[in-house]
């Protein structure tokens, strides 16, 4: 890859306003795995940086290696559920993701921790484990953020597939359909999915929310 886009690289995961003292390390790291990986293509180098740091602090992990990103700055017409192999600098899955019904429509705009919001939650959460219900396999996620997501085992958030979760329904509307608040997938990849980030591993739910960027204790903590 070209040195000139490297610096800019270097350069650009390091102006954020509100994720400014993040570690120099997940900053190098970002900047590796966008080397090495198309996922540079479709996220940009900033949310990288602040997954990866939070990543880093979460001391609860089980598998290690796995890091989930969900970008809900994009619309919910493009791919924006990302999975990772962090040491083997692999992009092992781009797919579709809804978001919950309350938090907007083409945008997720609204979030909330509260029980019957309908609303999707950011943050740092823990791929718990699997289960079948109402929604056939799924998965159960625990929020690690008091106050922005630790509801979510309470409210019944959880990973799971969805039919209006599809390029069909992308090209017949624009965006696909909406959740009660579960980061639903498309059917056909649930279960490679859930299998893959099961029983430990790292998610993190992005969306340009100032109330949380400014405040996550994983985003802004102190060396």
């Amino acid at each position: 890859m070209p040195v000139a886009f490297l610096l800019f690289l270097s350069i650009f995961v390091r102006t954020t306003v509100f994720a400014g003292d993040r570690q120099p390390a997940a900053d190098k790291e970002a900047i590796e795995i966008l080397s090495a990986t198309e996922i540079g293509k479709y996220i940009s180098a900033d949310i990288l940086g602040m997954a990866l740091r939070g990543y880093h602090l979460t001391d609860t992990l089980r598998r290690k290696n796995i890091l989930t990103i969900i970008d809900y700055s994009k619309p919910s017409g493009e791919k924006r559920f990302f999975v990772l192999d962090v040491p083997g600098k692999k992009l092992l899955y781009h797919c579709l993701v809804a978001h919950g019904k309350n938090s907007g429509e083409i945008f997720a705009v609204n979030f909330s921790n509260k029980q019957e919001s309908l609303k999707s939650s950011l943050g740092f959460f823990l791929a718990a484990e699997t289960y079948y219900g109402k929604h056939g396999y799924a998965l159960r996620i625990d929020g690690l953020e008091k106050g922005f997501n630790d509801n979510a085992r309470s409210r019944e958030i959880v990973i799971h597939g969805a039919w209006y979760v599809s390029d069909e329904v992308v090209a017949k509307y624009g965006q696909v359909g909406k959740s009660w608040g579960c980061p639903a997938l498309p059917v056909k990849l649930t279960t490679e999915i859930i299998n893959r980030i099961a029983n430990g591993s790292c998610i993190f739910i992005y969306a340009k929310d100032e109330k949380y960027l400014r405040n996550s204790l994983f985003l802004n903590k102190k060396e």
